[in-house]
């Protein structure tokens, strides 16, 4: 059945000098020139909407703009459903989507207000006055100890030592490009923080960057060797993740060419699927089990990371976490981003990073464990605030991975499952994938670290905070507006004007 496209193509024939640069650029293959008419022509039913050929465009010739071409209004059955069941009654398949949540659900950030410091307690300058942004993650001793001689014992487990607390998340090498990867790690290094590899194993002109690398161990286990986990600063055993929470990883067959067969270790053209869940996982026990096996591999030089979707019993699970003798927890809340999913799980599971962080730092503190491990929260942080709201819930660092793609270039366009991404970053085809250049990425991904260090200072300034250990867990900074007895109950904070 015939869809009305999503998006129109707007060209201002005045404008266009017939160039072709839209044609070259879109690989999409929506733009084409007639030779009889000597016009330029487009099929917009390919258009995602990337911008790329606005972008380029040498006279601004052209706009996409949203269709108003709507099918009949009504409230239950919106336009995106109904076209939704026509592609299904057409297909027979499973609707797959990327990137993060684009639902209009709440954003607790957004109704999270930040205290400020006046007279009694007065705001520090960060210009002037020293700031300390960086982070150890890892478990932390319960009392201060002494050595038979009575120094004071200054061992600890293996930390992972941030200058600023917030890392790279977990993007796998054939999920985005190399470049995309170079762009991260090179990055990472530059900042003195972490970029993650995801479950595609580390390429070996990556390995360089170790001291900056965490590795990641997914249910398929591709790309996982002795020399892999050894070349990381930490170790992380993904159990689920935001944007899928209850299944595996699925990396189409059309992406797994060349370097990235061979960093993960299969065929090239064969889909490498990633089981919903660990084969030798079914209890906190086998879990266990699986860290120490991963700690005694590395000679316990690396902490590790357990990395889940926030769900529903996202408190009782991270409770178990901390007892496997995991360092660190990672939870990855429902907007979190993918390179590709079942539309349906992407949009309908999981619950908000906001409510799962601090139920979870409730419930570690409630039962006296929460020096037994860090928290880093995942799931659609998006700016400097964000940040310093969720360490005030109780994270110690974040982790992001749409914000960075939107730094090296991405639009957005939620197109990373089809390969033909215009901006180099997900996709494995050459010819995309050198629009990408690392050492402009890796530029950008800077600056942008860069400016939230700064906002990251102002704001803790403005609330009389000199250092991000003094700032997490410190609820009382915090305030709501908006929400609900219930909501503010579970997140642990007043409302304005209490």
């Amino acid at each position: 059945m015939n869809i009305y496209p999503e998006f129109e193509v707007v060209r201002n024939d005045s404008r266009c000098i017939r160039c072709r640069v839209c044609e070259r650029q879109c690989a999409n293959e929506v733009h084409w020139y007639d030779e009889d008419g000597k016009v330029m022509l487009s099929d917009e039913s390919k258009c995602v909407n990337c911008q790329r050929c606005v972008t380029l465009c040498p006279t601004r010739a052209l706009k996409i703009v949203k269709s108003d071409c709507r099918l009949r209004e009504n409230a239950n059955y919106s336009d995106q459903t109904i076209k939704e069941i026509y592609r299904q009654a057409e297909t027979g398949g499973v609707l797959l989507s990327s990137m993060g949540n684009p639902n209009p659900l709440p954003v607790y950030w957004d109704r999270i207000l930040i205290n400020a410091s006046q007279v009694t307690n007065p705001p520090i300058d960060p210009l002037r006055e020293p700031m300390e942004t960086k982070v150890f993650l890892g478990k932390k001793p319960g009392t201060v100890t002494r050595r038979p001689d009575g120094s004071l014992d200054t061992a600890l487990p293996p930390q992972l030592t941030l200058s600023m607390p917030v890392m790279f998340s977990a993007m796998s090498y054939g999920s985005i490009s190399y470049n995309a990867h170079a762009s991260l790690a090179r990055a990472a290094t530059e900042l003195g923080i972490c970029y993650n590899t995801g479950e595609g194993g580390l390429h070996e002109d990556f390995y360089k960057y170790g001291p900056n690398t965490i590795v990641q161990v997914a249910s398929g286990r591709f790309g996982v060797h002795k020399d892999y986990l050894e070349a990381g600063a930490a170790i992380e055993i993904k159990m689920g993740q935001g944007a899928k929470p209850g299944i595996g990883g699925h990396l189409p067959g059309t992406k797994a060419v060349g370097d990235v067969s061979k960093t993960r270790m299969i065929p090239e053209g064969s889909d490498a699927i990633s089981p919903a869940p660990h084969h030798d996982i079914y209890s906190i026990e086998d879990l266990r089990q699986l860290v120490y096996s991963l700690k005694e591999a590395t000679q316990y030089r690396l902490p590790v990371i357990v990395k889940v979707a926030a769900v529903h019993n996202i408190a009782a699970i991270a409770s178990g976490i901390a007892r496997s003798g995991a360092d660190i927890i990672a939870i990855d809340g429902f907007r979190g981003g993918t390179g590709a999913a079942p539309t349906r799980i992407r949009d309908n599971v999981g619950i908000p990073i906001e409510l799962a962080l601090a139920a979870v730092d409730r419930r570690l503190r409630d039962e006296g464990i929460r020096n037994n491990v860090s928290i880093v929260c995942g799931g659609s942080i998006r700016s400097a605030s964000d940040v310093v709201k969720a360490i005030a819930l109780g994270a110690d660092a974040c982790y992001i991975a749409t914000a960075a793609c939107l730094a090296m270039g991405c639009h957005l366009c939620r197109s990373c499952h089809t390969g033909k991404c215009n901006w180099g970053i997900a996709t494995q085809r050459p010819d995309l994938v050198k629009r990408l250049n690392p050492d402009i990425g890796s530029q950008r991904l800077i600056n942008l670290m860069n400016a939230w260090r700064h906002e990251i200072k102002e704001l803790m300034g403005g609330m009389g905070i000199n250092s991000i250990e003094a700032l997490r867990g410190n609820r009382l900074m915090l305030r709501g507006v908006g929400l609900t007895e219930k909501e503010l109950e579970i997140l642990g904070i007043s409302h304005a004007g209490e």
